[in-house]
C-alpha cells in the first residue's frame, strides 16, 4: 500500500499540474493511449492497477463512452463534462476500484456518489453482478439522463435492464438510504467532512472512499467494524471539485 500511496501522489500531483496549465498531455505524454485497453496496461505497469477483477472490468467499460465528444478519455487526466463537474482521471478510477475491492465482491451492494455520468458506477455494477446493486446518486439532472444512456452503450446495460444497477437525482452527501447499508461507498467529490449520512450507511464491514478538503484534501478510506466503530485513515493527498449543493455547483467560478 506504501508503494501505491507513492504513485498516487506522484500521479495526483502531475494531474493537477496538468490541469491547471490545461495541458491535452496524458501522463505517459510520449506514447499517451488512445485505446480502452492500452490504458489500462499502462495503469497496470504503472503499479496502479494489480487486481485482475480490477483489469478485466476497466477493459469491460469502455472509458471513451463516459467522456463528452471532444475529449480525451484516454489520458491520465481528470476531463470537464459540464455543470462544473468533472470524471476523475483513470488512475484514481482504478486505485478506488483497487481500495474497494474486497467490497465489491459478487452479491454486494455499492453507492457512488457524485456519479456524473456514470462510469464508475458501470463499473461497480460489474463487479457485484445482478445478485447485488449498484447505484449511483447525482443531483444535477442532465447528468443523470446523459449517465443513463452512457451506460445502455456499455458492457453494463443488461445491469441497468434488470434492475441491479440504477442512478438516481439526490443529493450526495444524503446518501441512498432506500437500498442501504452498502458494502461500498465512493464519493467523487470532496466533501469538507465526512457526511454523517453515509457513515450511517455503511455496513459493518464495509469500506467508503472519499476525498475530504477544501484547499488541501485527502483521500480518507473509512472501515466501518462489524461491532459499528469507524476507523480513518488517509490514503494520499488528491484534489477534486466540491461536494456541494446542486446551487453552488452550477455558480461556481
Amino acid at each position: 500500500m506504501e508503494v501505491l500511496r507513492s504513485i498516487l501522489s506522484c500521479f495526483s500531483s502531475r494531474s493537477r499540474t496538468r490541469a491547471r496549465a490545461q495541458s491535452h498531455h496524458g501522463l505517459w505524454s510520449s506514447g499517451a493511449s488512445d485505446k480502452n485497453k492500452s490504458m489500462v496496461e499502462q495503469l497496470q505497469r504503472y503499479g496502479v492497477i494489480r487486481s485482475t477483477k480490477v483489469t478485466e472490468v476497466m477493459e469491460a467499460i469502455d472509458r471513451g463512452l463516459f467522456v463528452p465528444p471532444g475529449g480525451t478519455p484516454y489520458h491520465d487526466s481528470p476531463m470537464p463534462i459540464g455543470y462544473n463537474a468533472t470524471i476523475s482521471a483513470p488512475h484514481m478510477h482504478a486505485a478506488c476500484l483497487e481500495l474497494l475491492e474486497k467490497n465489491l465482491q459478487p452479491g454486494m451492494r455499492a453507492l457512488d456518489v457524485g456519479s456524473g455520468t456514470g462510469y464508475l458506477t458501470a463499473c461497480f455494477a460489474l463487479m457485484v453482478g445482478p445478485e447485488g446493486r449498484a447505484v449511483g446518486v447525482e443531483h444535477i439532472p442532465e447528468l443523470v439522463a446523459t449517465s443513463i444512456e452512457n451506460i445502455k452503450k456499455s458492457a453494463a446495460a443488461p445491469h441497468l435492464n434488470d434492475g441491479s444497477l440504477s442512478i438516481h437525482v439526490a443529493d450526495g452527501r444524503e446518501g441512498w438510504p432506500e437500498l442501504a447499508p452498502y458494502d461500498a461507498i465512493h464519493v467523487g467529490a470532496a466533501a469538507p467532512q465526512i457526511p454523517e449520512a453515509l457513515i450511517e450507511q455503511l455496513k459493518p464491514g464495509g469500506r467508503m472512499v472519499i476525498p475530504v478538503g477544501t484547499v488541501f484534501q485527502e483521500l480518507k478510506v473509512v472501515d466501518k467494524k462489524l461491532d459499528g466503530t469507524v476507523g480513518i485513515r488517509d490514503e494520499t493527498s488528491v484534489r477534486y471539485v466540491p461536494l456541494t449543493s446542486k446551487e453552488s455547483q452550477l455558480h461556481a467560478r
